[in-house]
């Protein structure tokens, strides 16, 4: 590799993009060229610098609004309401100033107003408002919860498409080709911690062409990659726990005009990613869950 090939990758190495093979051919280059090493540097400092920068945070009269929009009895006192912050001042508050107002707020909605106001609420309304409100504060947090898996999942799928596309622009897509399981497989050995089932479905439609490792989720992974007509399908094979958060489903996703389908077999799960449509791949699934009922050799984890 030379410095015309390695300075185009070198984004993609830092930001830890690229598949085993060409990470390793940059660092092979980059051990013996010191100017392009210097662009990695510049490349590393301008990261740091972004995950540095400060967030943008909240208005300093948002607390203001929000006591202004309460209901009078719920209102706390001028004394309990926290001065607003300057965004200099971003050491936590200290000395209990909010806990001391939601225990004000707290102890308001437990004895209820003295007096009935004009509307006619007592203190049975004003317990069964704030008991909506913190209904309203537990489903907030139980929904941001929930949201956060869908989240982590779609951008591990976004990782996958562009490990695939890469793969393809790459003209990198094939570390180990062979269309004999016999080959593919023990070249993985050494490589990953993990034995992957190899197989060819060329009656299928299917046609094994080789594999190689590529780095997803932080994780290098084999693939094995088959042919189906004129189209490529990429079969990630990761070890449990090792690959999204979704549950394995029998319908395709589509992302980018890509199809995938996530299940689970011998042990490990199963990834599948082409361009191709979505019913090639739940025909793939099919064959590949056949063959490995027939007896085929599953995953065997290594020491």
């Amino acid at each position: 590799m030379n410095c015309d090939e390695a300075r185009p990758l070198v984004d993609a190495s830092v930001d830890r993009e690229l598949s085993a093979a060409d990470e390793w051919r940059v660092r092979e280059h980059l051990a013996g060229c010191v100017p392009c090493r210097r662009a990695v540097a510049q490349v590393e400092a301008i990261s740091r610098i972004a995950h540095e920068a400060p967030y943008h945070r909240a208005p300093a009269g948002l607390a203001a609004r929000i006591v202004t929009a309460l209901p009078p009895a719920l209102a706390p006192d001028a004394a309990e309401i926290p001065p607003a912050r300057t965004p200099e001042r971003i050491a936590p508050v200290r000395g209990g100033g909010w806990l001391r107002a939601l225990r004000g707020w707290r102890d308001r909605l437990r004895a209820g107003p003295a007096v009935t106001g004009p509307s006619g609420v007592g203190a049975t309304g004003l317990a069964w408002a704030g008991s909506a409100v913190l209904l309203l504060c537990a489903l907030g947090v139980a929904l941001t919860l929930h949201l956060r898996t869908p989240a982590a999942d779609s951008a591990f799928v976004d990782e996958l498409v562009a490990s695939h596309i890469r793969a393809q622009i790459s003209g990198r897509d094939l570390d180990v080709i062979s269309t004999d399981r016999h080959t593919v497989k023990p070249w993985f050995n050494g490589r990953i911690d993990y034995a992957p089932p190899v197989e060819d479905f060329t009656a299928q439609g299917f046609a094994l062409v080789g594999g190689r490792l590529d780095y997803v989720g932080r994780e290098r992974v084999a693939v094995l990659v088959y042919r189906f007509r004129k189209h490529v399908i990429d079969l990630y094979v990761f070890p449990p726990d090792a690959a999204g958060q979704a549950q394995p489903g029998t319908t395709p996703r589509a992302s980018d005009g890509y199809a995938l389908l996530r299940w689970q077999a011998a042990g490990m799960t199963w990834w599948a990613v082409t361009d191709a449509g979505p019913d090639a791949l739940v025909a793939l699934r099919a064959a590949l869950d056949a063959r490995l009922a027939d007896g085929s050799p599953g995953v065997e984890a290594r020491p």
